[in-house]
């Protein structure tokens, strides 16, 4: 006689131990201190540097002198730095999850590159020469080109290879155009070799109220993200299968990395591997999963651009090294060692 085994109890599904978790809520912690102490260094630092109590008067006790002045306009580039590394940290990320490409960043998609044309039709063909003026070319060059891409890139049935190829494709041909333009005209060429570099210098209280609402809508959206991209990264049927809606994650992913990068390149120009570099080192450290990743890449890449920032400043005094150099000359190597590594962090 056959006699029924009795069923067996169903193994509890993997979960993240709970002292994994807070040692990733340490580091964000530490992350923010660290933050906070490089912002700090930001203000104090440059052409002439500054004490802590200089600093602190310049803060809080703001009484028109000279010190007090500097802090302000500090405070402003500081203020822009945090927003734009932040910007495009996210935007680093959400990228290499869309893509699935580990060393992915917002150049991929051509979005500087959408920026970047965009700031040069301003300039040459409408005479827009105030950073409050170009400031919108920039960014609804970004958006359009972010559109372009997603609409070439399959629009609802896009794949990671799809907007990749299309992001490429689109950044060639702007460049030409970029490139062409300054050729034939040197007042153009003049004007824009400045913004192409990247800069915090241009950060006034204006600028900063221009593109706060943008970058928000952005950080937001990102940070909803993550648990749908999550199941993205397991592939289309699993994604369905838990509840998320592929297409629209991809294209919601794709408006919050246009928004995000395209606001930044705005008020900074392209600024490179920033958006590569620190969501690729944070992947080593948290894991694939995007709820951790995403936070970390807010707090740290602004550690980063303002780090770049202030080496750039002490590498050329009484001059200083614009930021975006700075982060080209350190993420050239550091892109290389990535290249030449056997194993990548794994999306």
């Amino acid at each position: 006689m056959l006699v029924d085994s009795p069923p067996r109890e169903r193994a509890p599904a993997a979960a993240v131990p709970p002292t994994r978790r807070a040692v990733r809520a340490a580091g964000l912690l530490a992350s923010a201190a660290i933050l906070a102490l490089v912002a700090l260094a930001s203000i104090a630092i440059g052409a002439k540097d500054l004490s802590l109590a200089q600093v602190w008067h310049g803060l809080f006790l703001d009484s028109g002198r000279y010190g007090d002045v500097v802090v302000g306009e500090r405070l402003s580039r500081t203020l822009l730095g945090v927003l734009a590394g932040a910007a495009l940290g996210l935007s680093g990320a959400l990228l290499q999850a869309l893509t699935r490409n580990p060393l992915a960043d917002p150049g991929l998609l051509g979005i500087n590159a959408g920026a970047s044309a965009a700031v040069v039709t301003a300039l040459t063909y409408f005479g827009v020469t105030s950073l409050s003026g170009y400031v919108w070319f920039a960014f609804l060059g970004a958006a359009a080109v972010g559109a372009l891409v997603w609409f070439l890139g399959g629009s609802r049935g896009a794949t990671p290879v799809r907007l990749a190829l299309a992001g490429t494709a689109i950044s060639a041909a702007l460049y030409g155009y970029l490139q062409a333009v300054m050729i034939t005209d040197g007042a153009a060429l003049g004007r824009m070799r400045f913004w192409t570099v990247g800069s915090l210098a241009s950060a006034d209280t204006g600028t900063l109220t221009q593109v706060l609402p943008f970058l928000a809508a952005g950080t937001v959206l990102a940070l909803l993200l993550a648990r749908p991209l999550n199941a993205l990264a397991m592939g289309d049927d699993t994604a369905r299968a838990l509840g998320a809606r592929p297409h629209r994650t991809r294209a919601l992913a794709m408006l919050a990395a246009t928004v995000l990068c395209g606001a930044a390149t705005a008020v900074c120009g392209p600024i490179v591997f920033v958006g590569l570099m620190v969501p690729h080192a944070v992947r080593s450290f948290t894991g694939p999963d995007l709820r951790w990743i995403l936070p970390y890449a807010a707090l740290l890449a602004p550690v980063l651009l303002l780090g770049a920032d202030v080496v750039g400043r002490i590498a050329a005094r009484p001059a200083e090294l614009q930021v975006g150099v700075v982060t080209a000359i350190i993420g050239g190597p550091v892109f290389i060692l990535l290249v030449r590594r056997r194993r990548t962090a794994r999306l």
